[in-house]
C-alpha cells in the first residue's frame, strides 16, 4: 500500500462538512425502507446481504439507488451491475477530464460525482441522489473507506452501508465477495461477460505460477514520493498477498508501519531491500518513473537501471476483468526480467 492510503486513513478528519445548513430537510427527506428481508435480486422484493463488518443490511426492496466508491462501483460493473449505481465518490476523473484508472469501464459522464477525491465527498450532493444504499471498501475493521470522519455520522443516516474488507485477505476472496453481492444485486453470474473474465482471471493465475517457477526474481511491491520510498507489505495488500501465494516471490519488509501496510524508508535507504523487479504504485496520487528520474538514489536501483520497472495498481479493481490484465502484466514483467539484484 501506498503512502497516499496511509494518508487518507490518517486524516479522516480533514472534511469540513461545508453547506451543512439544510442537512437536516435532506435527512428527512432520504433514504429506503429498512424492513428485514432475505437476500434476493428481484427488482420489488426484500434484499439483504451481511458485510464484511458482519452486519446484515436490509431492505425492502432490491437497492435501486446506489451510491458506491468509485472503484467499487467499477467492480459492481464488471458483475453486471450497472443502471443501479446513480452515483460515486473517490478518483472518477483526471484532470483532462478522462476517467481515471481506478473507474475501470464505468461511465464516468452517466453517473454523480459526489467527491473526486478524498475530502470533497459532498453530503448535500449525496443526499440529494436519495440513495438506497452506500456501498465502499474496507482496509481497516470497521472504517468505511473514502467516508470522512467528520461527516460520517451525517453520511450514515442517510442510507444504508455495506463494506467489503479489501486487505489481509488474498485478492481472489474479495473478488469472490463482490461476485456474491453483486449476483443479491441482480447480477447474472452465469452472464458470458462475467464467465469470459473468469476464465481469463484462471488462466493468467496460472501463466503467473508458471512463470514465478521457471523465473524465481525477486520482486519488490513500492510507491514514491517526494521524501519517502515505501516497501509494501504482502501480508495485508490483497493483491500481491495473492501474487506470493502463487509463487512469485515477493518481498517482506522487515519493519512496518503501525497499519503494517508498509515499511518508510528515506531516499537513502531506498536500496534495503534488493530487487529484480519493481513493482512501481501508478495511481495519480503517486510519484511516477518520470517523476523520480530527477532523484539519484532512485536511478541507482538495480531494477530502475535494468529498465525492470513494472506498473502497480495498489488499489485494485476486485473483479475478474479487473484482475486479469494486472495479473498478465506482472507475469510478462517477470517472464522477461533478467537477475539484477
Amino acid at each position: 500500500m501506498s503512502t497516499s492510503r496511509s494518508v487518507s486513513l490518517t486524516r479522516r478528519g480533514v472534511l469540513a462538512a461545508g453547506g451543512a445548513v439544510g442537512i437536516g430537510a435532506l435527512l428527512a427527506a432520504c433514504g429506503g425502507g429498512k424492513d428485514s428481508g432475505s437476500q434476493g435480486g428481484v427488482k420489488g422484493g426484500a434484499w439483504s446481504f451481511t458485510d464484511d463488518r458482519k452486519k446484515k443490511v436490509s431492505l425492502d426492496h432490491t437497492p435501486q439507488r446506489i451510491v458506491a466508491f468509485t472503484g467499487t462501483a467499477a467492480a459492481l460493473y464488471d458483475f453486471g451491475v450497472d443502471k443501479q449505481v446513480v452515483g460515486v465518490f473517490g478518483p472518477t476523473k483526471l484532470k483532462d477530464g478522462k476517467p481515471d484508472p481506478q473507474a475501470g469501464d464505468i461511465d464516468v459522464d452517466r453517473v454523480t460525482i459526489i467527491g473526486n477525491a478524498y475530502n470533497q465527498f459532498a453530503v448535500e450532493k449525496y443526499a440529494a441522489l436519495n440513495p438506497d444504499l452506500l456501498i465502499t471498501n474496507m482496509y481497516e475493521p470497521g472504517a468505511l473507506w473514502f467516508v470522512p470522519d467528520e461527516s460520517k455520522d451525517k453520511i450514515t443516516k442517510l442510507a444504508e452501508q455495506v463494506a467489503i474488507t479489501s486487505a489481509r485477505v488474498p485478492l481472489v476472496k474479495i473478488i469472490e465477495r463482490y461476485a456474491e453481492l453483486a449476483q443479491s444485486l441482480g447480477a447474472d453470474l452465469k452472464a458470458k461477460k462475467v464467465t469470459d473474465a473468469k476464465a481469463r482471471f484462471e488462466k493468467a493465475a496460472a501463466e503467473l505460477r508458471k512463470a514465478a517457477k521457471s523465473n524465481p526474481v525477486r520482486v519488490l511491491a513500492c510507491s514514491g514520493s517526494a521524501d519517502l520510498f515505501y516497501a509494501s507489505n504482502p501480508g495485508i495488500n490483497s493483491d500481491i498477498m495473492y501474487y506470493k501465494s502463487l509463487g512469485v516471490d515477493i518481498i517482506v519488509p522487515d519493519n512496518l508501519d503501525k497499519g503494517g501496510y508498509f515499511e518508510n524508508l528515506s531516499w537513502e535507504n531506498a536500496d534495503k531491500y534488493p530487487a529484480d523487479i519493481l513493482m512501481l504504485d501508478n495511481r495519480t496520487s503517486a510519484l511516477q518513473p518520470k517523476d523520480l528520474a530527477a532523484k539519484p538514489a532512485w536511478n541507482k536501483l538495480p531494477a530502475v537501471k535494468a529498465g525492470q520497472v513494472t506498473g502497480w495498481s495498489s488499489e485494485p479493481r476486485f473483479s475478474y476483468a479487473g484482475a486479469a490484465p494486472l495479473i498478465e502484466e506482472l507475469t510478462k514483467a517477470i517472464q522477461n526480467a533478467k537477475k539484477v539484484a
